[in-house]
């Protein structure tokens, strides 16, 4: 049994010492993988992982350029996308704790990603195709958000109403813009009609009066002309 056991640790050493030493390279290629098997191409991929998990900041861009011309176009995307997540939390947490926008060192010391590489995301992300394949999910979605408008408008929800007109062309924005500008406004009190311009000359007082009675007179009725 002994024997055995010692067997299978000779046999794991060369396996060992080959994956260190692809890990010590500056920089690894396919080139250097043309002597790995299947199961120490899997050890060698799992130790890549449990590395890159380890590093944080400057370490971390090193180790990621070491080993990005033998990463498969899913890896590259996830890390994108894992990258993308930690960012956009972080600053959702900073805006929530601080209520101002983060610097990059401040999103680089919250996600462990250096500095550069915090820059490079906000500069390249436009173009990405991971963003662009987002923006068409958002897009995908839109026909039932605006069911859901639909209905609040069905309901009785006027402004639900008036996206919905907006967003469906059921609303010509420049005559709306106008019906808005002309917009005349009064409280009618029995039968004491009070204008904008009448309550501009009100005193502070008055005014509270009027509100006063607004809040407890069922037979006030505020109008829009």
């Amino acid at each position: 049994m002994q024997t055995q056991s010692t067997a299978l640790t000779a046999n794991r050493t060369p396996v060992k010492k080959k994956i260190e030493h692809i890990l010590s390279l500056d920089t690894i290629t396919f080139n250097d993988l043309e002597g790995l098997d299947h199961h120490e191409r899997r050890k060698l991929t799992l130790a890549a992982n449990r590395t890159l998990n380890k590093l944080k900041g400057a370490e971390r861009d090193v180790f990621l350029a070491k080993i990005t011309p033998i990463l498969p176009a899913d890896s590259r995307t996830q890390l994108w996308e894992n990258n993308h997540v930690v960012i956009t939390t972080a600053i959702t947490s900073y805006i929530h704790e601080y209520g101002i926008m983060p610097a990059k060192g401040a999103i680089a010391e919250q996600t462990g990603l250096s500095r550069q590489t915090v820059a490079k995301h906000f500069n390249d992300y436009k173009t990405h195709p991971e963003l662009l394949a987002e923006m068409e999910q958002f897009k995908f979605m839109a026909p039932r958000v605006l069911s859901t408008v639909f209905r609040s408008a069905v309901n009785g929800d006027m402004r639900a109403a008036r996206l919905y007109l907006e967003v469906s062309g059921g609303m010509d924005k420049q005559t709306t813009g106008t019906v808005v500008t002309e917009q005349n406004n009064y409280i009618q009190i029995n039968n004491t009609i009070l204008s904008q311009e009448n309550l501009k000359q009100l005193s502070a007082e008055q005014l509270r009066q009027i509100e006063d009675i607004v809040r407890k007179d069922e037979g006030v009725i505020l109008r829009q002309m």
